[in-house]
């Protein structure tokens, strides 16, 4: 019998990564994979479900009714996440036919088939009390046409206050360096330029098993033929050394855009966040970032509105964030996540306080970022040409450059528009668009 599957993804890189993963063992064990469309009806709704606060956890839930309001008739599995966060909960939902917990991804064909047999063997989940073993899960193709992201790790042991992350995804563990580089070099081999590393705490990676340690992992991946960029995910501070930054700067592929970690720039939040380093030792980092690459793109997340938040404490961030000058910063309102410690601390802030200060940080945002940028203006950078977009009935390459500025340049009709997609080109940064998050520019000839 041929089975239709929709599969949704929420939150982060290494959901979307897991959700592929699975995608391609049901098409191996053959399963149609069908679009998550109100129009297309499917025999099995996959709902790969995100828990880091409590709003993801209701769009995690809105999700899944929404599939069975599709078809009433499907079976619907709730994975991730929310799964781990609240087996009890997602499990006594009418919604849900099989709960799939993280690290039990690996085995949605297995879940299923048991479920089809004995609808009572409804329930994979893993109790993560217990030591685990990094879960195998792989990619020979991914649906993206130029930049392949590649889970290395999961787990985390940092247990920041505000966090759930470390009750839904267990301790760190790490995958096998061999295999990171045996999937790196098939999806290579197809065509594929640029790899993104990622996990849930990418800097721990090799700290659970001594097989090595990230910048090994990188340098592992310098070597392969015909990769031409490497891209990092969301890192601590602490991985940064003067070690470190030198020899990714010996490398020809390694994109000068660091993401790291910050939350606040006030060293008594960082404190209460159970944040591992002081505003002095982030800056020291980005020193260092700075010492040996030619301007990267620094991009960090902070969190505004942290229980006892002062006025005094939110302008110390401000005056921080300023002084670090980053590419991009991700701002969000502090959310409350039951089970984690801050949920319980005295002093929450009022959400109109919240959404001002976080309003007064996105115009920063936005000022540093055109800053940024327009320093790029009048140079010749090299862009990954991903794909075609049409804006006000014109034409335009969009792609990215290795310090991650999107760029846009016409489409010229006499060109064959495919043989462009998926190549690097030398472009001239004209100018910033209008509303100065694009930069357009025109290929050199």
């Amino acid at each position: 019998m041929n089975r239709t599957v929709a599969i949704h993804s929420l939150g982060c890189k290494v959901n979307s990564y897991e959700a592929e993963s699975m995608e391609q063992l049901l098409k191996q064990a053959g399963y149609t994979i069908v679009p998550f469309d109100e129009n297309i009806t499917a025999d099995i709704y996959i709902i790969n479900t995100c828990s880091v606060t409590n709003i993801a956890d209701r769009k995690s839930r809105q999700m899944l009714h929404k599939s069975k309001k599709i078809n009433p008739d499907a079976i619907v599995v709730a994975a991730g996440c929310y799964v781990n966060a609240d087996t009890k909960k997602a499990a006594e939902d009418n919604a849900v036919d099989i709960v799939l917990g993280n690290n039990c991804k690996i085995n949605i064909v297995e879940a299923l088939e048991n479920y089809y047999k004995d609808k009572n063997n409804s329930e994979m989940v893993v109790d993560f009390k217990e030591k685990q073993e990094y879960e195998e899960l792989k990619l020979d193709e991914v649906s993206t046409h130029t930049r392949a992201y590649i889970k290395i790790q999961d787990g985390c042991n940092q247990f920041c206050s505000y966090c759930i992350i470390p009750y839904t995804r267990g301790r760190i563990r790490s995958r096998d360096i061999d295999e990171i580089e045996e999937e790196v070099t098939k999806l290579v081999s197809k065509g594929f330029k640029e790899v993104v590393l990622t996990g849930i705490h990418l800097t721990s990676y090799g700290v659970d098993n001594n097989k090595g340690s990230l910048l090994e992992v990188i340098m592992r991946l310098d070597k392969i033929e015909g990769l031409q960029r490497i891209r990092l995910g969301s890192l601590e501070p602490r991985v940064i050394t003067e070690e470190f930054a030198k020899t990714l700067s010996s490398s020809k592929k390694i994109c000068p855009h660091f993401h790291l970690s910050l939350q606040s720039g006030c060293d008594t939040v960082l404190k209460r966040m159970n944040r591992k380093y002081t505003t002095q030792e982030y800056y020291d980092k980005c020193c260092i970032l700075r010492k040996y690459f030619n301007n990267p793109a620094i991009t960090t997340d902070v969190i505004v509105g942290f229980p006892q938040e002062t006025e005094e404490e939110f302008e110390a961030t401000k005056v921080f964030l300023e002084k670090v000058h980053f590419y991009e910063m991700h701002i969000f309102k502090y959310s409350r996540r039951k089970g984690t410690v801050a949920d319980r601390m005295e002093g929450q802030v009022d959400e109109k306080v919240k959404t001002q200060r976080s309003a007064i940080l996105l115009e920063l945002e936005n000022k540093m970022s055109k800053e940024y940028r327009q320093q790029h203006i009048g140079k010749t950078e090299e862009v990954l040409i991903e794909e075609i977009v049409s804006e006000n009935g014109k034409d335009y390459f969009m792609g990215f450059t290795p310090d991650y500025i999107r760029v846009k340049i016409a489409c010229d009709t006499a060109l064959d528009n495919s043989e462009y997609i998926n190549t690097i080109k030398k472009v001239y940064m004209k100018e910033l668009s209008d509303d100065g998050i694009v930069v357009t520019g025109i290929f050199e000839c």
